[in-house]
């Protein structure tokens, strides 16, 4: 069969329109998933930072919690410009306002006003009963369906107010909420820096455990074995909430900010005698699903205790001249921020159990063009001091010590 030469430009004709729909669509799909970085912070009216607020993209799990300074960054792509960012913090009035309105703003400073509440006179039940019935509410006051969150999990190793480790680790976990157990997780990046620690204490497993472990409303909280009182009030996205502080015999401390109409449990401080150690203290604070069910959000935690100088560092250090101690100041601070929230499972990863070490052990190489891309909080004070320790321990930038020391 003879091929004419007008059929030969007809397709040709076809064939050029085709490819120029094509690009046209390509480019579309690059233009709408177009990563923008969400930036900030979040103060009172009388300039303070508000730390671990709550931040995100209403009616999805887009966002992150402010840092200790008030800050804030996350990413979002140009399907989020239309949609609304929303801010709550306990003690002040939720803030809404349109995200293309939010990028006008020259100075992005968020300014919340602290909401004050009248229920001195109202409330009449004893302050166990607050929490008991709390306690007997959590399960149908968090997200107990299984649902997966992406962590950003940190972790500062300090030595005599030193920092000579820190380790960072991307991971997925299945979840059930603070009434039952952590299902599964799995690292799927990491990065750290150079280890100038001079005790390397190794962890039998991954912190996220530990998270879950110290968890009072993980541990089946005995409510009895602690003296409670009412604080204070405050308010948490338009309920009013009682701050209710438990004192065991051996002081332990354990405050819980309870809803007044729901009785849901929007932030946990304990702070008490570890068995190993002098102190450790955390924070578990939770935000709101669409349907109003609790999920985690932030986490930070302070261990603080000594450890031994292994035998083969006393003998290099008495060798060189240095004065030796047998046990030595140490200090791990830990950070989880909640990244994403998925609760269809039909959209979960698809991942095996990572193995329980210690953060330090795991094997991952280094990609920089994931840490280059993923919603990490902004760098505070203390961040910058802790890496400028870091670095002005060799001369070593932070940069390269991820490179090598991952590899």
């Amino acid at each position: 069969m003879l091929i004419s030469t007008k059929m030969i430009k007809t397709f040709l004709f076809f064939f050029q329109k085709m490819l120029i729909w094509i690009y046209l669509l390509f480019n579309l799909s690059l233009f709408s998933q177009q990563k923008l970085i969400i930036s900030g912070k979040v103060t009172d009216g009388k300039n303070f930072e508000i730390p671990y607020a709550a931040v995100g993209i209403t009616g999805k799990y887009i966002g992150t919690s402010t840092t200790e300074e008030g800050s804030f960054s996350f990413i979002i792509t140009n399907k989020e410009l239309s949609d609304t960012l929303k801010i709550s913090s306990l003690g002040y009035e939720t803030f809404k306002i349109n995200m293309k309105d939010y990028l006008k703003l020259e100075n992005k400073v968020i300014v919340l006003k602290e909401k004050f509440t009248e229920l001195s006179e109202v409330v009449v039940l004893a302050p166990i009963n607050y929490v008991s019935n709390s306690i007997k509410k959590l399960k149908e006051n968090t997200l107990s369906d299984t649902h997966q969150l992406n962590i950003l999990y940190r972790r500062w190793d300090i030595e005599e107010k030193e920092c000579r480790y820190f380790i960072e680790h991307h991971l997925k976990s299945i979840d059930k909420g603070p009434f039952s157990n952590i299902v599964k997780f799995s690292v799927d990046n990491a990065r750290k820096s150079a280890d100038y620690r001079l005790v390397k204490n190794e962890a039998r497993f991954h912190p996220l455990k530990y998270m879950e472990w110290n968890n009072p409303l993980r541990k089946g909280l005995r409510v009895k074995s602690f003296k409670w009182k009412k604080t204070k009030d405050t308010n948490y996205d338009g309920e009013d909430v009682l701050v209710f502080e438990g004192l065991k015999k051996n002081n332990d401390k354990l405050v819980l900010y309870i809803g007044f109409e729901t009785n849901r449990i929007y932030k946990v401080e304990y702070n008490f005698t570890p068995n190993t150690g002098k102190s450790q203290e955390g924070i578990w604070t939770y935000k709101k699903n669409s349907k109003g069910k609790l999920y985690l959000s932030y986490h930070t935690r302070i261990w603080k205790g000594a450890r031994k100088l292994p035998e083969n560092v006393k003998k290099i250090m008495l060798a060189n001249g240095q004065k030796v101690r047998e046990y030595y100041p140490v200090e791990f601070r830990h950070e989880a921020m909640v990244l994403n929230l998925i609760e269809d499972k039909r959209e979960f990863d698809n991942f095996q159990q990572s193995d329980q070490k210690d953060m330090s052990l795991y094997k991952i190489p280094y990609r920089k063009n994931f840490w280059d891309n993923i919603s990490v909080p902004p760098k505070t004070k203390y961040y910058k001091k802790n890496i400028g320790m870091l670095e002005a321990l060799y001369g070593v930038p932070i940069e390269t010590q991820f490179k090598y020391s991952n590899n």
